[in-house]
This record gives structure tokens, sequence and C-alpha cells, in this order.
């Protein structure tokens, strides 16, 4: 019986990046002697036991066999004349392939180390193309390794994958959880190209691939490509070290772009509202968190306005908090400022770049939502005890009269 550390945790380890998580193979046992030694089994597919002091995963080598599409149809077969290199050979990318051994052997019989020297994301064998949930995971980690590039003919099998149907056997919930953790890594925008690259996109995400060609006005998106817009969006979004929900918002918040009229493009009047019903289906389909989806649908509906915020009136601006419930949730108000800057500031081309420019909206707005919220309700309800009909008037009123204050105050600082 030999125990060894194997996939991500090598992998970290020859990277010099710091390793979370231990993974674990043992070679030459039966379930029977894991128990004999205080291992608790934990595994429903396949043996998978726990250490009795560590609790880390130990799992009995495998083989597999395809037997349905998607990635649950499978066999697992384990016994202990299971050899490493057949349970390595099982695995995603040659990266993920290496085996330490106690002693600090490393057992790389498929390239792994050449590839992690090259920067290279390579499938070990053709039983890639027998999970489709390893192009998700091939995606995120572009996405966590900005560096790698995907061998060709790793691109061509995936490519074969998406034509054969094997994506379109996703769960929304696997596609979720992968696009989540990926939109997490440092260059989301790495994920997208990948998924773009062999055509998984447009099956995942087909709201989002319809960006790509359709132009904005240089004079605004010196990108002018709103889907590379929303590749430095998401990732300006990475830099400022935003959280999940406002990382999805960034990722839909241009949804509209692609489904207004094209004899009017590049102008793109109304693709807030077009937007907003695009997001709601892309939510419903991946069955996106509540908190998520609900910042996504706000951002996509107002980041016009909020772009807008130094022009508009004090009164236009407690509309916006009250569309936006921003008087009972001024902290999801703040992430979509927040996602908004990010839409600002993700607007890079040759001719310009918005990347550093600052975004003053977000601080205006935060300061009037401040002085409208510190309006006393609950006295003008007293006020307006015998007459309660118009307290919803009088509380609207005197908020506005707040934010108009300062406003003066901002234009007397001026």
């Amino acid at each position: 019986m030999q125990t060894y550390v194997v996939g991500g945790a090598v992998r970290d380890a020859l990277l010099g990046l710091p390793v979370k998580d231990h993974d674990h193979v043992v070679v030459g046992a039966t379930p029977d002697d894991m128990i004999a030694k205080g291992f608790r089994p934990v595994g429903k597919d396949f043996p998978v036991f726990l250490h009795p002091k560590t609790q880390e995963e130990y799992a009995l080598a495998r083989t597999e066999r395809k037997t349905a599409p998607g990635y649950k149809g499978f066999v697992f077969h384990t016994s202990a004349d299971v050899t490493l290199e057949e349970d390595l050979i099982r695995r995603d990318l040659t990266i993920n392939a290496i085996a330490r051994a106690e002693d600090g052997t490393l057992t790389d019989p498929y390239g792994g180390r050449r590839d992690l020297e090259q920067r290279i994301f390579r499938h070990v064998s053709d039983a890639f193309a027998e999970d489709p949930v390893r192009i998700l995971r091939l995606a995120r980690f572009a996405a966590r390794f900005a560096d790698f590039r995907v061998a060709p003919e790793t691109n061509v099998l995936m490519k074969q994958m998406v034509e054969q149907g094997e994506v379109d056997a996703l769960v929304p919930e696997r596609v979720w959880q992968e696009l989540s953790r990926g939109l997490m890594e440092q260059k989301p925008s790495r994920m997208l190209e990948v998924l773009r690259d062999c055509g998984a996109l447009a099956r995942i995400l087909p709201e989002l691939e319809a960006l790509w060609g359709v132009p904005q006005p240089e004079k605004w998106h010196p990108e002018i490509d709103t889907g590379i817009h929303v590749l430095q969006v998401i990732d300006c979004a990475a830099q400022l070290d935003r959280d999940l929900p406002t990382r999805f918002a960034c990722l839909m918040h241009d949804l509209g772009k692609a489904a207004t009229p094209p004899e009017n493009w590049p102008a793109h009047h109304g693709h807030e509202d077009l937007g907003v019903k695009l997001v709601e289906q892309v939510s419903k389909r991946l069955r996106v968190p509540t908190e998520c989806r609900d910042l996504a649908i706000m951002t996509t509906r107002e980041h016009g306005n909020v772009g807008r915020a130094l022009q508009l009136r004090a009164n236009t601006i407690v509309k916006l908090f009250e569309r936006c419930d921003a008087f009972r949730k001024p902290a999801r108000f703040s992430q979509m400022l927040l996602a908004t800057e990010c839409d600002s500031k993700g607007r890079i081309g040759p001719s310009a770049s918005y990347a550093d420019t600052p975004f003053p909206q977000l601080a205006h707005l935060e300061a009037a939502l401040a002085a409208a919220r510190g309006v006393n309700a609950g006295e003008i309800a007293q006020a307006c005890a015998d007459n309660p009909q118009r307290i919803p008037e009088r509380v609207h009123a005197a908020r506005v009269r707040a934010v108009k204050d300062v406003l003066k105050e901002e234009e007397d600082a001026e």
C-alpha cells in the first residue's frame, strides 16, 4: 500500500504557489485495508476515505469507463492492482496528473512538468472528451493561470465535444458552479476567451456570445466591440477585488446591446430594458443565486442612469433610489455603483483608455443617499396621521429637499 499526493497540490507547489488542500491517491489497497487503518469511508460513487487525524481525503486508485452522455455517466473500478499510472491517465490535464510520493519523488508519466514550464494546458488522454465539465474546469484554470495557453490539440478536442453535444448535457448547477468560480479568479476574461475559442460559450451563454461583433460609439467606447468591453469590465472588477454578485453584474450589464436594432448601431438606445429580460433569462436557466440575479438586473437597468448621475436632478435621483430599494438595501445599491464604476473604467482601446479615469458618480450618489436616508420618515408619518395617504408624497418631498442640499453643497465646493 502506497500513498501519493496528486493534482492541484503538486501542481501549485511546483509553480511556487500556496497549497491549500491535499488530495491523496492510494495504490495497492482495498476498502477493508483502509478501514483497518482507521480511515473513515465517505465516497458514494467510488471509495474515498478521510484520514483519522488530518481528515484529508484519500481515494483508492481507480479507472473509469464512460456509459452515458454528460458528466455523470461513468462506471468506476477500484482494486488493489490498479496502478498509479492508470489512475493518473484518467485525469483532465497533464499539469494535474503529477503524483508525489511520501519521500518527495515525483511520478510524471504524461509530461506535466514540461507543460508547467511551457505554460500549456494539455489533456492527458482522449478520455478528456468523456466529461464536458472538463471544458469548464480548463476555462476556469485559464482565469487563474492567465499566462497559460491551451494546446492546439486540446482546443480541437474541446471543439469536437461541443459539436457532439456533450456541453448540452451539463446541468445548470454545475455550469454555474464553474462559471462563478472562474469569475472570482484573477483574470476572468481568460475563461470566456477559452470558452469562445472552442464554441462552448455559444452553448452555455448564447446571450453573452452575441455581444461579439456588436459595435459601440468609438467616442465613448474606444474598444468599440461590446464583447471586448465586457471582458475589460469583468477584469476591472477582478483587479478591484469585487465580490461575486458585483462581478456577475459586470458580466451581464450590457446583454441588451445585442438586442437593439442593427440599423441603429453603434447607438443602443433602450438597451438597458432589453437587457433586463436577457439577464432574467440567463439567471433562470443557470439557476443563479437570488443575490447575484437581483444585482445584475438592477445594474443592467440602471447603469446608464448612474453614469449620468452628475447631470440628474434631485427628484430624479430620489426616484432612482426608490426604484432600487436603496433605502432598505443601501449595501446592494453600493454594489451596483461599484459594478457601474467597472463599466466606466472598462473602456480601453487604441485611441483612449478610461482605466484610470475617476468615477465621481459613486461618491456623488452615496452622499445623496446618505442625506435622503437621514430623513425621519416616522416623524413625517406621525405628522400625517390624519391623512395617511399623503405620507409617501411627503417623505419623497423631504428626501428630495435633502438631496438638493447635498447638490448645492457640492456646487458651492466647486
